[in-house]
């Protein structure tokens, strides 16, 4: 098997990877699609990911990931806290998916060198998602902007929420940007990616992308500063631009982040505190404290969490939260200690990124984008091996070479 070969093939697992992860519930599109239709498709393409990983590295060479092995305990404290079937069937056959989602990462991990292979694909493929949302935009308004949504842009031809749009947007406009600093792209080519995202990210209203986004440039960027002058100048204009923004611009601002809604809905997070504070206060019995009750659908009393921590420690205790917490601290403490790059830069915002975003979304403990967003941040913080060096050959002194003796009959 060639090596551009073998590039595609691990090109598109990442990208079934991705349609995985898109997952089944959302808005209504043009077309119904039954949800047990979606949720083949994205299972299927889980498995087909697995089978295709396995494809191309059959010897099963792994490269060692304190991200991935972290992960593997994780599903299994999952398999421990769902096999009591607390909440159903449902919890385990959730195990099953997160353990054939980490197993391919696994796979994976061969191809992992601290390049920018996987962030191209990464943004290739989000993007792909982004003008699938674009077109259902297009064929059918009323159904991409719904009243149910407050008129928010939602998928209109795969059952995406804004949510979702905005942290795909906010995802591949963040690191697009990083690598027209590190002058990987062009401009213009990166004005292609990052013009159409900014204006799904602001019709879909959601303030956590934005913010983490914001949030996580800012520290992206501010660990090229010492090293690159193109990243000293972007700092310095967006400051100035953001500066002159909101003073311009502020009540305008102020109307698109509130979207509509009174101070006291503001404050309690559009109603995710009353679940938040119900769900801590209810009764758990000490094995629930510690494990969870299992993988379910993120959701406590009919409502959803919209947390992440939260979401874990229902599901997984606080063992979960032990190992998810384990995660991150070891992503950021092992990009702290990198040397400036910007592959660095990358899994900083990656990592900010998903920190941020986990105080309103849930994915941490389960297969999810958030996880394979942090997957790419490991891939990115892997010390390359180094080459190896082709043995010198010594030279042999002249007085040494033996010499080729000359017949008597040749010296006439």
């Amino acid at each position: 098997m060639t090596t551009d070969h073998t590039s595609k093939l691990v090109a598109t697992v990442w990208g079934l990877l991705v349609l995985n992860t898109l997952g089944s519930a959302g808005a209504k599109t043009i077309v119904t699609l039954p949800r047990s239709l979606i949720q083949m498709a994205t299972m299927g393409a889980l498995v087909a990911a697995f089978a295709l990983a396995l494809l191309v590295n059959l010897r099963l060479r792994v490269r060692p990931s304190a991200f991935v092995f972290l992960l593997s305990l994780l599903v299994a404290v999952s398999v421990i806290s769902s096999v009591h079937l607390e909440t159903g069937f449902g919890a385990l056959f959730r195990c099953a998916r997160l353990a054939l989602f980490v197993a391919t990462l696994w796979l994976l991990s061969r191809w992992w060198d601290g390049g920018l292979t996987f962030v191209r694909h990464h943004i290739r493929l989000y993007f792909a998602v982004l003008v699938l949302v674009a077109a259902g935009l297009v064929a059918s308004p009323g159904t991409a902007m719904p009243e149910y949504y407050g008129g928010r842009l939602v998928g209109a031809l795969w059952p995406l929420t804004p949510p979702q749009i905005g942290q795909y947007a906010a995802v591949i406009i963040g690191l697009t940007v990083l690598l027209v600093l590190g002058r990987r792209t062009t401009g213009a080519n990166a004005a292609v990616v990052i013009v159409p995202a900014l204006v799904l990210l602001a019709m879909t209203h959601t303030r956590t992308a934005t913010l983490g986004m914001l949030i996580g440039l800012v520290l992206a960027i501010g660990s090229l500063v010492l090293t690159s002058a193109a990243a000293r100048r972007f700092f310095a204009w967006a400051v100035l631009c953001a500066t002159v923004a909101a003073v311009v611009f502020s009540s305008a601002l102020q109307a698109w982040f509130l979207r509509g809604q009174s101070q006291e809905n503001f404050a309690n997070l559009t109603g995710r505190a009353k679940v938040w504070d119900a769900l801590l206060d209810a009764p758990r019995t000490t094995g629930e404290k510690l494990l969870g009750t299992g993988l379910g659908d993120k959701s406590f009393g009919g409502l959803p969490i919209d947390n992440s921590w939260l979401a874990v420690y229902h599901e997984q205790g606080l063992v979960g939260v032990t190992i998810v917490a384990a995660m991150l601290i070891v992503l950021g403490g092992v990009a702290l200690l990198r040397p400036p790059s910007l592959s660095r830069a990358c899994a900083i915002y990656l990592i900010s990124y998903c920190a941020i975003s986990s105080y309103t979304e849930v994915g941490l403990g389960d297969a999810s984008a958030y996880l394979l967003h942090l997957t790419l941040a490991a891939s990115l913080l892997v010390v390359p091996a180094p080459a190896t060096p082709a043995m010198p050959t010594t030279p042999v002194p002249a007085a040494e070479v033996p010499q080729r003796r000359i017949p008597r009959w040749a010296r006439r």
